[in-house]
């Protein structure tokens, strides 16, 4: 055996591990990816609700009922305003490297009558965050009562469909569609809805998420 033929067989086995090694990380990317990231306040974190039974529960069935490899991780914390959110996205971005994003944040900033301006502006870097991260994002719009005044209740619906055009994102309209004004779908405090209503949180969603279907089958 002389020089050539070690210099042959070496530069087989490099080219094949250089190919090990560029296809690992990409196995490895996929499998993270498969993961919907929830970013929401207490309409998410299943606030005065049995365990199990809020409709980000009802969405993971979903996906197992129809052998969808897509995961939830909930990140929902009660009371979270759109600044709390923007301090952790970074390192839950990092840690669970989301395929999808759900931004459920604006509600307690309003409740707070914090600026409607600096809640768009931390809602923006949380989208813009994710999008750089490699992740798609569906926007929760949210609604807040008359009683805060004609303009800024205005401004804050408008809020979301500005910020989901300009970010070319998907949006879900109004998180609370069909059951906002019906008191029986809340829970004594009037604001958190009840377990009757998670079945039409996760009916709104689940209709929002209807352009990432072929992407939820995918492994």
């Amino acid at each position: 055996m002389n020089q050539q033929y070690y210099c042959r067989v070496f530069g087989r086995g490099f080219i094949k591990l250089a190919l090990f090694c560029l296809f690992m990380p990409i196995v490895t990317l996929a499998q993270a990816n498969s993961t919907i990231l929830v970013m929401g306040d207490s309409l998410s974190a299943e606030y005065g609700l049995l365990r199990g039974t809020g409709w980000v529960k009802l969405l993971e069935d979903q996906l197992q009922k129809q052998a969808s490899p897509w995961i939830i991780f909930n990140a929902s914390i009660s009371g979270e305003t759109s600044s709390g959110g923007l301090t952790r996205l970074p390192t839950l971005l990092k840690q669970k490297k989301p395929g999808i994003v759900f931004l459920e944040l604006g509600a307690n900033d309003a409740l707070r009558g914090l600026s409607i301006d600096q809640t768009e502006k931390n809602l923006r870097k949380m989208i813009q965050m994710s999008k750089q991260s490699g992740a798609k994002v569906l926007l929760f719009g949210i609604q807040i009562p008359p009683n805060y005044g004609q303009d800024y209740t205005n401004r804050f619906k408008a809020m979301y469909p500005k910020l989901a055009n300009q970010e070319g994102i998907e949006l879900l309209p109004f998180f609370l569609k069909d059951i906002a004004s019906q008191k029986e779908y809340f829970q004594t405090d009037n604001i958190h809805p009840n377990e009757k209503a998670q079945t039409f949180l996760f009916r709104n969603v689940w209709d929002a998420m209807s352009p990432y279907q072929n992407l939820l089958k995918s492994k």
